[in-house]
């Protein structure tokens, strides 16, 4: 969520961001409509605080007076009180109904788009900004998608899946388990090589909890609700990893806050359909590691490379052709000032799959959160978050089952042969 004063202080900035993110210009009013309500709001808070002085000023005449014996005056001065509580505690109660006004406008409006982020309007007109595509697979005569290999190998059953849940739902057997489980304790030792600690969080959130990373209210149709208990199934760890510093002011010393987790992720997916979604491509419950990082605000952008080249580094030694995009501003995250993309490329069926985000929040998700910090003047300051997938599972067992399949079966990356303890499928 932006800072009212940001809105105030820069609003050409972002005007221009949300005209970069294709925000249409009849909707624009809502920064005047923002900065309005904040006015109404600072005249009823200094309006209330004159009359709460005067409350004070009154109650310590009281005392005087009736020790100098003048009950009439003190008690002129006890009704004046209680008209001024009346007034405040009616204006305090106008003040809540301001305050949820502005809150409610400022949940409308997305993160300020960093100056690097392309015009476009959709994801054709993402950026590729590098590629690691030297060794692109070659694959055998005949060469099968990962949904024909994982039923020929007897890896993956869609069907059981679907009789137990429905579609969407793998059900994962024999090596195909034992692959996505190497997959999971490889990721994670990979983050934990680079200094994360390992988190295992709740699976379901609470409404303050979605809320605060952003996920509501941008993505309630995206996410499964438990109504009777108002719980929310997360569709990232990074929802359950970012709300333990919720309301936190973290010590200088303890950044960079760096945190890792394996969940099971739940998403709706509405409205997906076709070709690009069968076997593995769009699910809606798959396996992923996060990883996140909390940061002091000049530090974030190197943070966030420093997550891309980690990402990186994994598809690398997974033999994975990736590229990195740079996402526009039309499909850019609502709370990412700026996003980077992975794409690994499926040789079966020639075509890139997404298989991470890695996005720098700024201060806009810990505005949020209440994350904050004391600087070195001892002033109380916004953290900056970010995170990133290290990596979604799902498209990743897609593409190692697809770009290394052999006449004789399906290769190995050998990274991960000490984690399977078979070489081939």
């Amino acid at each position: 969520m932006l800072l009212t004063r940001q809105i105030r202080e820069e609003k050409e900035r972002v005007i221009a961001s949300l005209k970069t993110r294709n925000w249409p210009e009849e909707k624009l009013s809502i920064l005047d409509d923002i900065i309005s309500l904040d006015d109404q709001r600072r005249k009823l808070q200094t309006s209330n605080d004159e009359n709460l002085s005067k409350v004070n000023s009154a109650s310590k005449q009281i005392g005087m007076l009736m020790r100098e014996g003048k009950k009439e005056e003190a008690e002129a001065a006890k009704s004046e009180i209680a008209s001024l509580k009346d007034v405040i505690k009616a204006a305090e109660e106008e003040m809540r109904t301001v305050n949820k006004q502005l809150t409610d406008l400022l949940l409308e409006v997305p993160n300020i788009a960093h100056s690097s982020v392309p015009a476009g309007s959709t994801d054709e007109d993402n950026e590729v900004v590098q590629d690691w595509t030297k060794d692109m697979p070659s694959l055998p005569e005949g060469a099968l998608p990962h949904w024909e290999l994982a039923t020929k190998h007897n890896l993956i059953d869609f069907e059981l899946g679907v009789k137990i849940t429905g579609a969407g739902f793998p059900l994962f057997r024999g090596k195909g388990a034992k692959l996505e489980r190497a997959l999971i304790n490889f990721f994670l030792d990979e983050a934990a090589a680079a200094g994360y600690e390992e988190i295992i969080p709740p699976l379901l959130v609470n409404e303050q909890s979605a809320m605060a990373t952003g996920q509501l209210p941008d993505k309630e149709g995206q996410m499964y609700h438990a109504t009777k208990d108002d719980f929310y199934l997360i569709p990232t760890a990074e929802v359950p990893i970012t709300n333990i510093y919720r309301d936190v002011i973290v010590k200088e010393e303890e950044f960079p806050v760096k945190l890792t987790g394996h969940t099971p992720c739940f998403r709706r997916e509405a409205g997906s359909y076709g070709a690009h979604v069968k076997g593995l491509n769009r699910v809606h419950q798959f396996d992923k590691v996060e990883i996140v990082q909390i940061t002091k605000p000049e530090n974030s952008y190197s943070t966030l490379d420093e997550m891309v080249k980690h990402v990186a580094q994994i598809l690398e030694k997974l033999e994975l052709p990736y590229r990195i995009l740079r996402l526009c501003g039309g499909d850019i995250g609502f709370v990412s000032a700026l996003t980077y993309d992975f794409e690994v490329f499926s040789a079966a069926q020639q075509r890139w799959l997404e298989v991470s985000s890695v996005s720098n929040f700024e201060a806009y998700q810990s505005n949020r959160l209440k994350c904050r910090y004391k600087d070195s003047n001892g002033k109380t300051q916004l953290a900056h978050t970010l995170n990133g997938s290290a990596l979604a599972l799902a498209r990743i067992i897609a593409a190692v089952l697809e770009n290394n399949q052999t006449e004789n079966g399906i290769k190995i990356p050998a990274v991960l042969v000490p984690y399977t303890k078979f070489e081939t499928i």
